[in-house]
């Protein structure tokens, strides 16, 4: 009997009815030849790009170099932070001394001549009324005394806080509820009331009398000594709820059972958990030093002449600021860029070391 197709195969057939046309012999040398140019050696090792892991801090840098609100902050933090380091530098280069006096330049009423406070060639950012002294240079060193306070506050506190929130969540029990109960007591201290207070005692007992003022350095540790006192309990809190989340966790529980100590455990284990919250805690505690900072001095118990100060030179400006606004205006603005970068800063590197964060 003669199948369909005439002449054709069995298997020809098939391949028609089940297929586009016959099955074609394979070619297994042309499959197992390496490609042209490549060396039996180098199959698996070609141009492909190799994929490297990335740490969390390498990953938090990556997104802050893309956040351009964060470079445009950090480009004003590093000019503030500059000028600071070499205020001594630019003022010899300005040529003029933060001392030096331009009477001379003053009318019969003391206000300075000239448009905008004097200000000129001579006088960038012009003179201050009655004393004659120079704006610019007086902010120059003013950003020197704002920052060293803000930074040294901002550290100290920080490592209070962190100690105290390790020993109250890591130790719990008595140790927990006496360092909670410091925290909401200190917490309920209205801050400036108890500075206008405490600030004057304290230098009279440094001075042992009240006609005596301290120094100037021991009025700058009175201050950074009251800010810290009063600055550490947001970490702590922090710190704590981070403890009693982390010291549950499996890998805690396995650094136990193998036998490792407090001390492993808190700096091995712990610590490594909680540096972003930590550094972003840092980074918005600065600001809010700075602009306490400003008004101690603002309101007379916080560093006095003849020390440069932002919050001074602005409470000075209120007594001019109808005839001389230009005076109120430029430690204002210094003041406010400085607070402003530091809380964007502050901001988008706290987007940044969130893993969950979309930006």
């Amino acid at each position: 009997m003669s199948t369909v197709g005439g002449d054709r195969s069995a298997t020809e057939a098939a391949g028609s009815l089940s297929g586009p046309g016959p099955v074609l012999p394979l070619d297994t040398e042309a499959v197992l030849a390496p490609a042209s140019g490549d060396e039996p050696g180098d199959i698996g090792r070609g141009d492909a790009p190799k994929i490297e892991g990335r740490s969390p801090g390498q990953i938090a840098w990556a997104r802050l170099r893309r956040d351009k609100i964060a470079v445009a902050s950090a480009v004003v933090l590093v000019f503030f932070v500059l000028v600071a380091i070499f205020a001594d530098l630019i003022v010899s280069a300005y040529g003029i001394n933060k001392d030096q006096l331009f009477q001379d330049q003053l009318d019969s009423l003391g206000y300075p001549l000239g448009y905008l406070g004097g200000v000129g060639g001579d006088h960038w950012f012009g003179l201050e009324p009655q004393l004659g002294r120079d704006i610019f240079v007086q902010l120059v060193f003013g950003a020197r005394t704002s920052l060293g306070i803000a930074l040294a506050a901002a550290l100290f506190s920080t490592i209070v806080g962190v100690i105290m929130g390790l020993v109250s969540g890591f130790l719990g029990g008595w140790v927990d509820s006496v360092i909670s109960w410091i925290t909401d007591l200190l917490l309920a201290f209205p801050f400036i009331i108890f500075s206008l207070a405490a600030i004057p005692i304290i230098n009279t007992l440094i001075t042992g009398s009240v006609q005596k003022q301290p120094s100037v350095e021991s009025r700058i540790y009175v201050v950074v000594g009251v800010l810290v006192t009063f600055g550490w309990m947001s970490t702590s809190r922090l710190v704590r709820g981070q403890v009693l989340s982390l010291r549950e966790r499996e890998f805690v529980d396995a650094a136990r059972a193998a036998g490792a100590g407090t001390r492993h455990i808190i700096f091995r284990q712990l610590l490594p958990n909680l540096w972003a919250p930590i550094l972003v805690t840092f980074s918005l505690a600065v600001p809010q030093y700075v602009t306490t900072e400003a008004a101690l001095s603002f309101l007379g118990i916080g560093v006095t002449e003849p020390v440069p100060d932002w919050g001074r030179m602005i409470f000075r400006s209120t007594s001019f600021v109808s005839a001389d606004p230009a005076y109120a205006f430029f430690p204002g603005i210094a003041l406010f860029l400085l607070v402003l970068a530091f809380n964007l800063f502050g901001d988008s590197l706290r987007d940044a070391l969130d893993p969950r964060s979309a930006r």
